[in-house]
């Protein structure tokens, strides 16, 4: 899985090493708060922190590294009320990044993909009347995050859909919703 990774970043990096955007700065370090929603029932929410260091290959095309830090929680309670659920769960991201923008104007809609590692540690607690249980799991997962957005100026907006998978019977994968804003990249002075 490394060298399939590493490979990857040396093709694009050779691929790319001459070609560099004509309308925008090169260079940006985009930084992103906002709202996690875990999937599955029961489904509460919690909080995404991220950073994302870019380089525009083109007008349309950038490549980044993006780091971030989730933690959601959920809960449940049965029907008859005697029996509940929950679960919190913290996950660290790196993933590598393309976005890929629809204009060059200065509103301007992106579609993008990241691929990369989530590394997870979670919690699981059940209480009915007759016992309690408690699941404790963690570890490394492959996983990939779809997303979609737009930028104005130097602020940011997206929604991703990190997908990483199952720890146990706890549900990796969350939606993020964030807002942001990024330094550099921004249009070059003619």
């Amino acid at each position: 899985m490394k060298r399939i990774l590493f490979g990857a970043i040396l093709i694009c990096a050779v691929s790319f090493a001459n070609a560099q955007s004509t309308t925008f700065k090169p260079f940006r370090a985009d930084f992103g708060f906002g709202y996690a929603i875990p999937s599955g029932t029961g489904s509460k929410g919690g909080l995404a922190v991220s950073f994302e260091p870019k380089y525009a290959v083109n007008d349309n095309i950038s490549l980044g590294l993006r780091f971030e830090a989730a933690i959601t929680a959920r809960g449940a309670i049965d029907k008859n009320g005697n029996a509940v659920s929950g679960s919190a769960k913290a996950s660290g991201s790196y993933l590598l990044t393309g976005d890929y923008y629809l204009s060059n104007m200065n509103f301007r809609p992106f579609v993008g993909l990241g691929t990369g590692i989530y590394s997870i540690a979670s919690v699981s607690v059940s209480v009915d009347s007759t016992n309690t249980t408690e699941t404790v799991a963690g570890g490394t997962k492959f996983g990939f995050a779809p997303r979609a957005g737009f930028e104005v100026g130097h602020f940011r907006m997206a929604m991703e859909y990190n997908i990483a998978g199952k720890s146990g019977d706890i549900n990796n994968n969350y939606l993020a919703i964030k807002l942001g804003f990024f330094i550099g990249g921004g249009r070059m002075k003619k």
